[in-house]
């Protein structure tokens, strides 16, 4: 994780270097927005996506007295052609946004479902919820790796199932946040350090100037552990550092993953601004699993399982059963 922050570092001291200077006009803020994405988007070549075609295909639509609004949405128009939640565009009154990404998928994923096995009565600790589900498994729900995870509460947590059969680790909708929180979390399921992915950086302004990969590892944690059966609930809402933390927690041979192809979103966001001063936000420095594979796509499933019709008109989860049983079978 050290050297993942230096490599960070690095880009964000690169990123710095002055930039051509736009004028505040349409033309002006669509050439900074397209130039922008071409030098420091790093899925072009990934995606084959030809960024000088969609420039022809949208400055044509820009004139010198178009609306502010109309401006806005040519440019969430073009930046929607790379099919990339992390890419986004900010005014002061709209987000632009690519959501297609999970919109096409089944949500696998019902909050009042869920109450049926968690009520209210669970306990709360590092941004988790947790309970002991009938025939000692043990169930976790974390909602966002933006919530702050502390090493006290996951001693609770972990001590709390010490006994269990297994735990139910929940990430369906989580749509990400700290990546640190990914190697926190993957550190108490493992008794050795392993090699847990790769990540490049740009280097030059062209699609294919990157770094050399650069590999990085999750170290076991000097405090509690978990070695028991682990079975880690995802969907298509499943984003960015929690997409992240599936592909890294996945590798442990107790661990099996359940459900829904993830989302996707493997891709480091970065955000520039443009001379009117809205900002875009965009994916910069790629990913990779332990295999040096993208997953900008999503992770598909260990044993791929809808929430059936049926099933949620009874109140049942399908996955959380399914994950139950797989357990229990254990």
């Amino acid at each position: 994780m050290k050297k993942f922050l230096i490599i960070l570092f690095s880009f964000i001291v690169a990123s710095c270097v002055e930039e051509e200077q736009f004028q505040d006009t349409p033309q002006g803020n669509f050439d900074a927005c397209w130039k922008i994405l071409n030098e420091k988007y790093c899925f072009f070549s990934f995606k084959d996506i030809d960024w000088n075609d969609i420039y022809y295909k949208y400055k044509p639509q820009v004139s010198s007295n178009i609306k502010k609004d109309s401006l806005f949405n040519i440019l969430n128009n073009m930046l929607k052609e790379l099919k990339d939640g992390h890419v986004n565009i900010y005014s002061p009154f709209n987000v632009g946004r690519y959501w297609d990404w999970f919109e096409n998928y089944p949500e696998n994923f019902n909050e009042d479902i869920q109450k049926n096995y968690i009520g209210t009565n669970y306990k709360i600790a590092s941004g988790m919820k947790y309970i002991m589900l009938p025939d000692s498994i043990g169930y976790i729900y974390y909602s966002s790796f933006s919530s702050s995870i502390s090493n006290l509460g996951l001693d609770y947590i972990l001590a709390y199932f010490a006994n269990t059969k297994g735990i139910i680790f929940d990430v369906r909708n989580n749509t990400g946040g700290a990546l640190t929180n990914v190697e926190a979390i993957a550190s108490r399921f493992t008794n050795n350090k392993y090699l847990s992915g790769y990540i490049s950086h740009k280097t030059g302004s062209g699609h294919n100037d990157f770094s050399e990969l650069y590999p990085f590892y999750v170290n076991p944690s000097e405090r509690i552990h978990y070695n028991k059966p682990v079975a880690v609930l995802t969907n298509r809402h499943t984003f960015s550092a929690a997409n992240n933390f599936v592909g890294v927690i996945k590798i442990l041979p107790q661990v099996t993953t359940i459900g829904d192809i993830t989302g996707g979103g493997s891709g480091l966001p970065f955000s520039s601004e443009l001379p009117n001063g809205w900002s875009i936000r965009f994916s910069a420095s790629p990913i990779y699993d332990n295999e040096k594979k993208q997953t900008e796509f999503g992770i598909s499933p260990d044993i791929k399982v809808d929430m059936t019709k049926k099933d949620m008109e009874n109140g049942i989860d399908t996955i959380i059963e399914t994950a139950i049983d797989f357990i229990l079978s254990r």
